[in-house]
């Protein structure tokens, strides 16, 4: 027998309780995804109670058992059957609310929330934590609970709290005292759980797994179908016939679950894709007769026409919309639906004209490129794409209204100016998903409208100065530098910008090699962008910029840019440099010239802006050669210590000249991985070819390989994917321009999901891919991760800092050139298949 009630944080932590999480659970696995999914809610709850206070937010369910060690001592102890991931989460979160509001508020507010709701205080040390989470989870869980150095580490639970704690600091208005206590409130009485607890003597194990028996479930789409024709009983034969089986036919099952929430994002863009059946059931409850539900159906079909086209673009008859179908098509977003589905449906309804929707779309278009030029691809993309269809000027033309819509507010829809400073300093090649930086390359390249046909699918990113500088590279650029800079600075400043950066095919041979031989290769090219380049007599910083600002008028010609009513938002991207010090794991350091390459700047003004602004973990921004800069000063004037004490302390080792250890450094890309700026872009979507094309993609993995690392490196690759599905692997291969392959131990089809070790790319690097590892069985246990980290490190010229474990490391092909190494990293490569193949039964449970 069981005794539900619903109750709230508060509810369950108040008091002297104490929650243990069995052995059998697995550990802490919350993915970045559901991290963001819950602080969305509880922005948007705390938001909610200022005109409602009694608002809630149900967030699942909590499945308890009183614990066979209860004692006389006064402390309810239970253990968490179901929800501990959800449990773990909202104490982390409280963490970071309690150290945010101690640092930026009160100090007392770090004793009130201990006490109330994560320890026990004057209990025994055992019964000292509210929340005891597994073994493997606790000295991370304590590190946090205690604030200690360590707090915020690359493990799953730092890496939820520094999620949290950047969550808040980006949250924290200065001009609103209270928008952090609203949002503690939220968390502690307004989420609502329910709380089912079994009573003593039940079988805890079987309650356990009855909760986690999987079966086949009704999607969505499913399900509002089923209520839609349980509300037709006279017509429901006929409507079925004449109207859904036609677009269950346009359709795929995923597809109509799409459309049922487009439907319902026209009107509230705060509606989530998980809430589609409640939500449309609610919608629909208010109609009374089975005409007002017939018609319903009618126009979810009329709707789902014009959703087939946006998925299908050929099929527009349009020639000026078809082309910016397609367009929208390649960059791959689906929150842009919304709006394209209006768009449609006002045309449809002759409230617009083809032309004024083309013209809409190429204003959104526009306003994706501007972003990704300026290092804006993400900022709140999504809620702004959401938000078009209700928020724009209805009385304007549609595209008018686009623009208009775009261009107020900071929606970073940059102005020509913007884009001209932004062309020849932000790292371009960091922002926005690979295949997007591509794209512009080609729309680019298009737009020059060359005779000459050229397949420019088949084209890569090809960086003119090398990220890898030769010697040769080294003394051309020396020419360039200014008294007191820094070769490394002055490269890592150029290297990633969009003067530097051009299409190319893998029939040539460029890689590493000095200019003299690029530009022969490039003068060759029938590509315009590549004959531009090919005409330099030297390709230093002068050269790069002149092709920038080159670049930037032809750009603004192309996509134009925002009313001149729009704000100008060129100012240096602070907050970018701070989310990604937010995010920076303990054990870790960057330098002066990381982030000012992340940003677009220079290193002096970073110097100066960590000097005399409040910036997170400020003592882990060290001089390139990993040392303690002498103008380095802490904020508060009262303190003293030397910050390689603290740096010590969270793990970061020097060496007897005082110089921080290399390996533990974060480099530009990896700032820019944790700043968000490049969207986490782990394979998820392998392609899925038809047998003929299998072929192909392997063939062109092996031809760049081969032409970009020579045919040594090449053999030595292709050896180790021999090797990997000789012990029972396969080989998937991607789709961009530049061809990568997956080891993949399980695929997509297996019980457990798919799962892949490493991804390889031509270009020269074996990427192990911890990040996509976290959330995979059984190698979501950290420990397994770190097996795999340290193994690696065995291989000469491999050095894997513990920080980078929630990261995409990688090393140089070239490791696979020696005998050795080679045979070594297939033992390990045999290591992890092994471990894939049999996740242990603890594992396997997904709370």
């Amino acid at each position: 027998m069981v005794a539900a009630a619903e109750t709230t944080l508060q509810g369950l932590l108040e008091g002297a309780k104490q929650y243990q999480v069995p052995l059998y659970q697995r550990t802490y696995s919350w993915s970045k995804s559901q991290l963001v999914r819950l602080w969305e809610d509880v922005r948007k709850l705390a938001d909610d109670r200022v005109d409602n206070p009694g608002a809630t937010h149900f967030i699942g369910s909590l499945v308890l058992a009183p614990s066979p060690t209860n004692g006389p001592t006064g402390v309810a102890e239970y253990l968490v059957v179901d929800g501990q991931q959800r449990l773990t989460t909202l104490t982390i979160l409280l963490c970071a609310i309690r150290d945010h509001r101690a640092d930026h508020e009160d100090p007392m507010h770090r004793e009130r929330i201990n006490q109330q709701y994560l320890i026990n205080p004057w209990k025994p040390a055992s019964q000292r934590l509210k929340l005891v989470p597994t073994q493997a989870d606790r000295d991370a869980y304590l590190a946090c609970l205690d604030s200690t150095p360590q707090a915020g580490g690359a493990d799953p639970v730092g890496t939820a709290y520094r999620f949290f704690a950047t969550q808040l600091a980006a949250a924290d208005d200065p001009d609103d005292a209270f928008d952090i206590e609203r949002i503690e409130n939220a968390v502690i009485t307004g989420l609502a759980l329910v709380s089912v607890t079994a009573q003593p003597g039940d079988n805890v194990h079987r309650i356990f797994e009855s909760l986690n028996n999987t079966g086949l479930r009704l999607t969505q789409a499913d399900l509002l179908r089923n209520y839609l024709f349980m509300r037709l009983p006279t017509r429901g034969e006929a409507v079925y016939q004449s109207l859904w089986l036609p677009l269950q036919s346009k359709l795929t099952s995923a597809e109509l679950e799409l459309l049922f929430w487009l439907d319902l994002v026209h009107r509230d863009p705060r509606v989530k894709q998980t809430d589609v059946y409640a939500a449309q059931q609610t919608r629909l409850e208010r109609l009374r007769s089975e005409e007002e539900i017939e018609a319903e159906v009618e126009r979810f079909s009329r709707l789902g026409a014009l959703l087939r086209v946006i998925l299908h673009p050929a099929e527009e008859k349009d020639r000026g919309v078809r082309r910016r179908l397609q367009r929208m098509s390649a960059w791959g977003t689906t929150t842009v639906f919304p709006l394209l589905l209006h768009l449609l449906d006002r045309r449809d309804n002759s409230t617009a004209t083809s032309e004024q929707v083309a013209g809409a779309m190429l204003y959104v278009e526009s306003f994706f490129v501007r972003r990704l030029l300026i290092g804006r691809a993400t900022a709140n993309i999504n809620r702004i794409l959401l938000a078009v269809v209700t928020e724009m000027d209805k009385d304007r033309p549609v595209d008018e209204a686009v623009r208009a819509y775009l261009s107020a507010g900071r929606k970073y829809y940059a102005t020509d100016a913007s884009v001209r400073a932004a062309v020849r300093s932000i790292p371009y090649y960091l922002n926005g998903r690979p295949h997007q930086r591509q794209l512009v390359l080609r729309w680019l390249e298009e737009s020059f409208g060359s005779k000459e046909p050229v397949a420019l699918d088949s084209l890569t990113i090809e960086h003119v100065l090398p990220q890898t500088p030769t010697s040769e590279w080294r003394q051309m650029l020396a020419r360039d530098l200014e008294p007191e800079e820094n070769f490394r600075e002055a490269h890592e400043a150029l290297v990633h910008t969009l003067g530097n950066l051009t299409l190319t095919g893998y029939n040539s041979e460029l890689s590493n090699s000095s200019f003299p031989v690029k530009r022969v290769q490039l003068g060759k090219s029938g590509i315009v962008l590549n004959q531009e380049i090919a005409a330099q007599d030297r390709w230093g910083r002068p050269e790069i910029h002149a092709r920038a600002d080159a670049l930037a008028d032809r750009i603004v010609s192309i996509w134009p840019g925002p009313t001149e009513e729009a704000v100008d938002q060129s100012v240096v991207p602070w907050d970018v440099m701070n989310k990604a010090l937010a995010e920076l794991p303990t054990g870790s350091w960057t330098t002066y010239g990381d982030l000012a390459a992340l940003i677009g700047t220079a290193p002096v003004p970073v110097g100066a802006r960590l000097a005399n602004h409040p910036t997170p973990n400020a003592h882990r921004v060290l001089q390139a050669e990993g040392t303690v800069s002498p103008g380095f000063r802490w904020i508060d004037p009262n303190r003293t210590d030397d910050p390689r004490d603290l740096l010590r302390t969270e793990g970061v080792q020097f060496d007897e000249s005082g110089r921080a250890d290399k390996s533990q450094r974060i480099g530009t890309e990896e700032l820019a991985q944790l700043a968000g700026v490049t969207p986490e872009d782990l394979p998820e979507r392998l392609p899925r070819p038809r047998s003929d094309q299998d072929v192909s993609y392997a063939e062109r993995f092996i031809e760049q390989l081969t032409t970009l690392q020579g045919p040594a490196v090449a053999t030595a690759t292709l050896v180790v994917l021999d090797a990997w599905t000789s012990m029972g692997g396969t080989l998937a291969y991607g789709t961009g321009s530049e061809t990568s392959c997956f080891l993949m131990a399980r695929g997509k089809d297996n019980e457990f999901g798919s799962i892949w070790p490493a991804a390889i790319y031509p270009s020269g690097k074996f990427e192990v891919v911890f990040q996509h590892l976290s959330v995979r069985v059984p190698f979501n246990d950290i420990a397994l991760r770190e097996e795999l980290r340290q193994r690696l490190n065995q291989l000469p010229g491999v050095d894997i800092a513990a920080a980078k474990i929630a990261l995409r490391p990688g090393f140089l092909l070239t490791v696979l050139a020696d005998a050795d190494a080679r045979e070594a990293l297939l033992d390990h490569l045999r290591w992890f298949y092994d471990q894939a193949q049999t996740p242990a039964p603890d594992e396997l449970v997904m709370i």
